[in-house]
Formats: C-alpha cells, structure tokens, sequence
C-alpha cells in the first residue's frame, strides 16, 4: 500500500538531508515528496552541520561531504567545485572563488549557482586587459603602499564572506566580504553589479546579521554595526577594542538565549612532526635555533576562549562553559547550536576548522587545523581519523540545504 503524500512529507520533515536524499531516491512516489518538500521548503530546520571539502579520486579532484551523525562521507557531482576557493557557508550556500578570483553563491546540494559582481568592481582591484582578449586575466592588485599583478587574486584577496539570509528564500539577500588589504568590507545586495566598499576601518575576523543590521568584529575584539540599506551607510562602534595585542582568531555569534559571544582562538606555535613514540609529549615547542621544516609545519589550535559580550556596558566577560550549547568555528558562519537540538553533537565543545589566514595561503599542502576541543578539559579530538580530505582548498562547515531557489527572484 503506497503512502499518502502528505504522510510521506510528514516523515521527510523529520529527516537530516543525507536520509531525505535516499528516501527521495527509492520510487516515484517518495521522489515526488521530496521534490516538493524540498521545493516548499519544508526540510527538518535543525540540519547537523557537514563537513564540505575536497579529495583526490584516481588523478581527479572530487567534492565530498562528511556527515557528524552518520559519521559517513559522501560524494557531491559538483565538478568544478574542487577547483575553486571556497571563502563563506551561510545557510547551506557557499561563497567560492574561481580561477579568475570571480565569486559566485553556490548550494552543494542542489549544485544552483548564482554569480556575483565581478572581482574588477572592488575598490582595490584593477583590472589588466590584454590587446588580444575581451576579458581581464590579470588583475593590478593595490597591497598596502604598493602594487601587486596576479593572475589568481583570490588566495590574497579574500578572507570571509557572509551571506545575510537564505538565497533561496529570493532576492533579498546581502553578501558581505572582509578582504585585503588589511582585512578591510565590502557588501553587494542581490542584483547589484558592484562591490560598495565599506572605509574606513580594518582588520575585521567575524561578520553576523541580527535585525537586518551587520556587526562586525577585529582583532581587537571592537564590535562595529551597519545599516547597510542606508544609503549613507556608516559604521558605528558598539564596543571599543577589549585587547592590545593581534595574535588570536576573533569570533562573534549569538548564543541560543540571546546571549552575545566573543570567542577567542590561539594556536601553537611552529612544530615539526613529533618523534616516534613522543606525541603526547608536550615539549615539542618551536625551537628558533633550529632549521624550519616548512613541510611539517603544523599550526594547530591549542586555546579557545569564550566571552559574554554586553554591548549596553562595552565590556566582555570569559566564561568557563558553554553549558548545553556548543560551537562551529573556522572558514564558515559562526554557530552556536543547543545540544539538545542535535543530539549527536556534545555539548560544551567547539568544532573547528582551519582559520589562520597566514597558514592557509602559505601552506597550502600542509595538515589541515580540523577537530573537536572539549572546554571542560581541553582535550582535542579528530572529526575522522585516517584524514579523508585533501590540504587545498580548506574544508569548510556546511549546514545542508536542500532548498530549491524561487527561480522567478533569480
């Protein structure tokens, strides 16, 4: 007896997306509800965070996707997506860079795309046009003082981008990037054919929207806001800086009580691979007088803090726990999930990816800064283990979005 419709998209609504795509395979009926549930947008909200990353397939880059409930990978048929330079994931969507460092918005699960203003109309970028060719191959890069021409800007150019809500959802979106130099912002709205910069602050690590205003977080833990439908957009500084010094990853989000967070992420300094038999030894500090092994070198992170952010007082306080919640951090939006919410998830533990703009770009072949931190003990544990992603580009965290986008918006 064939299920009703509507049972069976009862069910579906219940389901993570790794599930919803098998059921949606079994026969006519169940790919019908699917269809349509994931058309109407009626997907189970609390989708478990993936990991999103690359692999090598017998000589050919492939596109992977590692559930944290299945503790299973899986194969995406995204074929240019391993050769791309993935800067953002905001509800399901990621933000990648071509080999021409033009961005486009893309959701791994449906494979829809959508391009964004060319990477000419940002203020710091100038184009090179070649006699012989209409398109820009090369671009004049202006860095600091000076001036750098690359063919592929986007491993210098980008840092993060942040979406301000689903794109499937149509077009009322806003792409916000923190570039160089300086780590500086920009923003595009959906439909517009130029990158609006953002001066005359820098030095900005973490982006979120709330109430359809932009906070933005530095190095210094200032915490800026922007109205960005004003025309006249300005920044304001809802919080001065909280630190004197550059050497951690800055974070914000907001907690599932309301609660705003600042967190605080330090690494280890330079090491090599430890001897046979000594890796938990913990004398393996950076020695300056030795010869560096930029093969080896691994950054790992060694110190995440958490702080309760009050904006009305312009103070943070640390916090010891994260009691029933927990954290994603890394390449990707912010989040703080509560673990009841995701039972396969541990509580008061930070997931992380890589985040070091530094290592990234200048170690591109070497082991990736991927784990599990406990808060309680500061034990680190691996998402899998042998690794099963390839160094470049980066893995990055995606909450699966099987959202089909209204294409009338688009």
């Amino acid at each position: 007896m064939e299920l009703p419709q509507d049972v069976l998209m009862s069910i579906f609504a219940t389901l993570e997306v790794p599930d919803l795509v098998r059921a949606g395979s079994v026969c006519s009926s169940w790919r019908s509800a699917y269809t349509s549930i994931c058309s109407l947008g009626h997907c189970k909200p609390q989708q478990t965070p993936c990991l999103l990353y690359t692999f090598d397939s017998d000589g050919t880059k492939s596109t992977g996707l590692y559930s944290l409930v299945e503790k299973k990978a899986y194969v995406l048929p995204l074929q240019d997506l391993p050769n791309r330079h993935i800067i953002g994931s905001c509800y399901g969507w990621i933000v990648t860079a071509d080999e021409r460092s033009e961005l486009h918005l893309v959701n791994p699960i449906t494979g829809e795309q959508i391009a964004l203003p060319s990477v000419t109309t940002i203020k710091q970028v100038k184009p090179i046009y070649d006699d012989d060719v209409a398109a820009a191959k090369r671009y004049k890069y202006l860095w600091h003082t000076g001036e750098v021409t690359v063919s592929d800007s986007s491993s210098i150019l980008y840092y993060k981008a942040f979406v301000s809500c689903d794109p499937s959802m149509g077009g009322g979106y806003t792409v916000v990037l923190i570039h160089n130099p300086y780590c500086q912002l920009s923003f595009a709205r959906a439909g517009d054919d130029k990158w609006t910069w953002l001066p005359p602050y820098s030095d900005y690590e973490d982006c979120f929207f709330k109430d359809g205003l932009l906070y933005a977080a530095t190095l210094l833990g200032e915490i800026h806001m922007f109205d960005l439908t004003d025309p006249n957009v300005a920044p304001k500084i809802v919080m001065g800086k909280v630190k004197d010094f550059l050497y951690e990853n800055i974070y914000i989000v907001e907690a599932s009580c309301g609660n705003l967070l600042q967190i605080w992420r330090s690494n280890d300094l330079p090491k090599g691979d430890a001897p046979e038999g000594d890796e938990d030894d913990d004398d393996h500090s950076f020695d300056p007088e030795s010869e560096f092994d930029s093969q080896s070198y691994v950054h790992d992170t060694n110190t995440i803090k958490v702080h309760k952010v009050s904006l009305t007082e312009g103070k943070i306080v640390e916090i010891s726990s994260l009691d029933e919640n927990l954290l994603f951090l890394g390449h990707g939006q912010t989040l703080c999930l509560h673990a009841e919410e995701y039972l396969q998830l541990k509580a008061n533990h930070v997931y992380f990816t890589d985040n070091n703009e530094l290592y990234l770009f200048e170690y591109k072949d070497n082991h990736r800064d991927i784990g599990v931190l406990d808060l309680e003990n500061f034990r680190r544990e691996e998402i899998v283990s042998p690794q099963i992603w390839s160094n470049w580009p980066p893995p990055i965290w995606l909450i699966p979005n099987p959202r089909r986008m209204k294409l009338a918006s688009h």
